[in-house]
């Protein structure tokens, strides 16, 4: 979440999708065969992973349902990269290590999430059941890797590859879909990762050797969601220089707010930012952040979303950031909000089971 006024190569194979969770350091109820969840030291240790077509692989499976592959046939994510239906996403409290949220989000929208945003501290570990909670529930996880205490810069240089290697290895292990954005925000100034304390080049530098260790340890079930600020609050700084290309891109994420004292309509918003990043990416739009603040506007910001949304065929979705941080985004603490996002996403457009898209 930004801090905008009240919140904030070669191409490579796209077959599996396995799921990251929050580095929330706590343990989770898992049994003995199962520790569910990675630490630091854990993820140094070797992760052996299957290769399709390899000695002894099964053939690859025709199942509409991935979880119901067999053992070695890497996910195929294809399908999840443009589905037919627009993703509708949520960014909920305490998830992915508990899920205690989702039910009550769900009941009160009228439809359940089929992508989950959760926040992960660089080195801090890797839930395996959180990912697999997320997945179960017929939703894609999407991790927001917030490098916090390595800048881009070591990251880039390979200071922490034995922990990046390790979380790939994971994640290739655990083949199930995943989304992943790395520094999120990355041309605003309100993380230790923005445009004053790293260069575009410490960024996209750092973003490609991680994913490079990513297809290295055959992790080839990550949507990767480069995700910039909106540039209202940053015009001067250029989102160019920033993108790592197409072969380390699959989303062109966004993250903007609708704000009483900001743009009031979807365009205003985010068609700035989406001309200049058409004039150097095709790759489809996600709003990877968004939520409406409460006040007189907010009815119409939600009308504005779901509209601007439909508006536009090459934004596969986005994700309501509904937790209390610098301002209350929670839609269901405002009736008549809440029966406006209740009317909007009940449209068929809207939400999918991720394991059959």
């Amino acid at each position: 979440m930004s801090a905008h006024p009240r919140r904030a190569g070669l191409p490579r194979r796209r077959l599996a999708l396995p799921l990251l969770t929050a580095a929330l350091l706590l343990a989770t109820g898992c049994g003995p065969a199962d520790p569910g969840f990675a630490l630091q030291e854990d993820l140094a240790q070797p992760a052996s992973t299957a290769t399709a077509g390899g000695p002894g692989a099964p053939a690859p499976s025709t199942s509409a349902k991935p979880k119901a592959l067999p053992t070695g046939v890497p996910y195929d994510i294809t399908p999840l990269l443009k589905p037919s239906r627009k993703y509708l996403g949520a960014a909920l409290t305490g998830v992915p290590a508990s899920m205690d949220a989702l039910p009550g989000y769900t009941s009160a929208i009228g439809k359940q999430p089929d992508i989950l945003e959760y926040y992960a501290h660089w080195k801090g570990g890797f839930d395996t059941a959180g990912v697999r909670r997320i997945y179960e529930a017929g939703a894609l996880p999407f991790m927001a890797w917030e490098p916090y205490d390595h800048s881009l810069a070591s990251i880039a240089a390979g200071d922490t590859d034995d922990y990046v290697r390790g979380v790939a290895k994971a994640v290739a292990k655990l083949n199930l879909p995943i989304a992943i954005s790395i520094a999120h925000e990355m041309n605003g100034d309100w993380y230790p990762w923005g445009r004053k304390t790293a260069s575009s080049q410490d960024f996209v530098a750092a973003w490609r050797h991680v994913h490079d260790i990513f297809d290295q340890a055959g992790a080839t079930n990550v949507i990767w969601v480069w995700s910039p600020n909106i540039t209202v609050p940053a015009p001067n700084t250029r989102l160019a220089p920033y993108y790592p290309g197409d072969n380390y891109v699959d989303w062109a994420g966004m993250t903007g707010y609708f704000t009483n004292d900001g743009p009031k309509t979807f365009e205003t918003l985010y068609g700035p930012t989406m001309a200049e990043i058409r004039t150097f990416c095709k790759k489809p739009f996600f709003i990877s952040e968004t939520a409406a603040e409460q006040g007189r506007h907010q009815r119409a910001f939600v009308d504005q979303l779901f509209s601007g949304m439909e508006a536009h065929d090459d934004i596969v979705g986005f994700i309501w950031f509904n937790m209390i941080k610098r301002a209350d985004w929670r839609v269901e603490t405002v009736p008549d909000t809440l029966s406006a996002v209740k009317q909007r996403v009940s449209a068929p457009r809207y939400g999918f089971d991720i394991r059959n898209p």
